[in-house]
């Protein structure tokens, strides 16, 4: 598999570049946000690539960062989106906003992005908000502004979603304690120093 291409940018266009790799001339289909960050004609790049192999159809496809490429290839294992529907959907909006909107289960905004009408929307947050709510998580943890994450903590966090709090609710509960000094106490001190910042 070609994981990139490396050399002369020949020419940029908003949705595709082509780079010329030891006098073979390679065409990438790309975002706007790739293109916005590509330099200018005559100078060297470099795209991570995904290569879309059909019966008819050879395609390569361009990305400034492992982010996108991973959110593409995620939006084309969804029934019904094509590698140039996903290119359509990642020039709309970023990859975070993206996922913000799929957590969100915001339809309506999602909808705003070229290329996804009302049923593609749906399917999109029923195939993908499960995946982004666990590494939402994930990261949460890894990032809070202590740096430090107790077990009563998780816990206390995983108490306000039982609760019937969405997940943003609780992180963001989770962030204004952090940042006006930290949890403290036991268990139920956490649950009530949350609950008074939702």
């Amino acid at each position: 598999m070609i994981d990139s291409i490396s050399g002369t940018l020949q020419k940029k266009e908003p949705t595709f570049a082509i780079i010329d790799v030891g006098g073979i001339r390679m065409k990438l289909g790309i975002t706007i946000s790739t293109y916005e960050r590509l330099p200018s004609t005559g100078n060297q790049s470099e795209l991570l690539v995904y290569f879309h192999v059909r019966e008819d159809i050879l395609a390569l496809y361009g990305f400034d960062n492992e982010e996108q490429r991973s959110m593409f290839m995620l939006l084309i294992g969804i029934s019904g989106i094509g590698p140039r529907s996903a290119m359509g959907i990642l020039s709309g909006a970023s990859t975070s906003e993206f996922k913000k909107r799929i957590i969100a289960d915001d339809v309506k905004s999602l909808m705003i992005i070229p290329g996804i009408g009302a049923k593609t929307a749906k399917r999109i947050i029923v195939e993908l908000k499960d995946k982004f709510i666990k590494e939402d998580d994930e990261e949460f943890l890894r990032l809070d502004v202590s740096g430090v994450i107790t077990d009563e903590m998780n816990d206390a966090f995983q108490v306000l979603q039982s609760l019937g709090y969405s997940h943003m609710q609780a992180q963001k509960a989770m962030k204004k304690v952090e940042i006006s000094g930290g949890l403290s106490g036991g268990l139920e001190d956490m649950i009530k120093q949350l609950l008074s910042n939702i």
